[in-house]
């Protein structure tokens, strides 16, 4: 048995995968901590793990774009979220003892903790950003972030330099998706691809689950939490488009964004994602990566508006993989929106390459394989 304290950003998305191979390893015998909020996790993780408080310091939603949302992004949060939960770690692994620390890559405090207390650690890659490294041939940004990095180092009391770019434990790395998606993409030598690392979520007794007709073809339109401020335009061609369509669809969208919707789109601030996967025909979604991954699990092909961040990456995996259709959340019209959805509804190509998706992330091992990997690095470690 040995014991795994996982540190992660308060972010939905990167917390479920966590949580799902947490609950992998307690399947296994093995003990599992958090670093974090209490609110935050708790609702997510549920009530079987400890949790060691640190502060809650929230994302808040981004209107940069490109390389503004890159400097944003590490300024105004990954540097800032270092310097305030560092404490809190470094008192979960005096409390906890932990074997091995998980630590998601834009959680950078992990790393230094690790470190800092000779403990072995795996990367953990909930998003595709760092993991496929878009900067490496802009060589400047690359600096500027390794710049970064260094700050978090030092500030973290640490002496000299980082002794390696602290996103990439050099002990292992597990990212959320398959070579199916990732194609040829360069990547660590320690680096497990383990496909979605997914698991029950809380119900909501709410949804209003008889309005969905089991005869009519079900759309989804989500674009992520942290996108919601710049999707109004967005959502409104969407609505556009499907209202000729023979179809059903379901809106994630902030209360009053889409005023009179017509009867076939139902419009709502939150979803059971999960639980509708089964019943859908496709997601209209901004790519990131949960979604992605969530969607193809479950054979569903994406028509993908990328905004930022890791989202074009994969809005071209899986354009790639002919599992779905990349357009521009910009310039593209409700009329080509109209056109894609019939395209992707009507083309049974679509369906097929994402279920053979689903199949190469059934073939990963999900969950249960990343606990796997991350049991045998801990037996490494006790056995040193």
């Amino acid at each position: 048995m040995s014991r795994f304290l996982f540190v992660s950003l308060p972010l939905t998305g990167h917390v479920n995968p966590m949580a799902a191979v947490a609950h992998a390893l307690t399947d296994r015998g093995h003990e599992v901590a958090w670093a974090g909020s209490e609110a935050f996790l708790r609702p997510l993780i549920g009530a079987g793990h400890p949790i060691y408080q640190i502060p809650l310091r929230a994302h808040r939603g981004q209107r940069e774009r490109g390389l503004e949302a890159t400097k944003s992004r590490w300024e105004g949060y990954i540097v800032p979220h270092a310097k305030v939960t560092q404490k809190g770690i470094e008192a979960g692994v005096s409390g906890f003892s932990p074997d091995v620390l998980v630590v998601d890559q834009h959680a950078v405090a992990g790393a230094v903790v690790a470190h800092k207390n000779g403990l072995t650690w795996a990367s953990i890659a909930p998003t595709t950003m760092e993991l496929t490294r878009p900067f490496a041939a802009l060589p400047k940004v690359e600096a500027w972030i390794q710049e970064k990095l260094a700050a978090i180092w030092t500030t973290g009391g640490m002496p000299g330099s980082p002794p390696h770019d602290l996103r990439f434990s050099p002990h292992l790395l597990i990212a959320f998706t398959s070579t199916t998606l990732t194609g040829s993409a360069p990547l660590p030598e320690n680096t497990k691809l383990v496909g979605p690392a997914i698991t029950e979520r809380p119900k909501d007794p709410a949804f209003p689950w008889d309005w969905i007709d089991p005869r009519r073809q079900l759309v989804l339109v989500t674009v992520g939490t942290l996108s919601m401020d710049l999707a109004e335009s967005f959502y409104g061609k969407v609505v556009e488009a499907l209202k000729p369509m023979n179809v059903q669809a379901i809106v994630v969208a902030p209360d009053g964004v889409i005023p009179d919707p017509p009867e076939h789109v139902l419009v709502r601030s939150r979803v059971p994602v999960l639980e509708l996967m089964p019943r859908l025909s496709v997601v209209v979604s901004h790519g990131g990566l949960n979604t992605v991954c969530e969607a193809l699990w479950h054979g569903v092909p994406l028509i993908i508006a990328p905004i930022k961040g890791d989202q074009p990456i994969n809005a071209e995996q899986v354009a790639a993989a002919g599992a779905g259709v990349r357009v521009s959340f910009d310039r593209v019209s409700s009329g080509q929106l109209h056109d894609t959805l019939l395209k992707v509804l009507t083309d049974p190509a679509y369906r097929a390459a994402a279920q053979r998706v689903s199949d190469s992330f059934a073939d990963a091992g999900g969950a249960a394989a990343a606990a796997v990997h991350l049991e045998q690095l801990a037996s490494q470690q006790n056995e040193d």
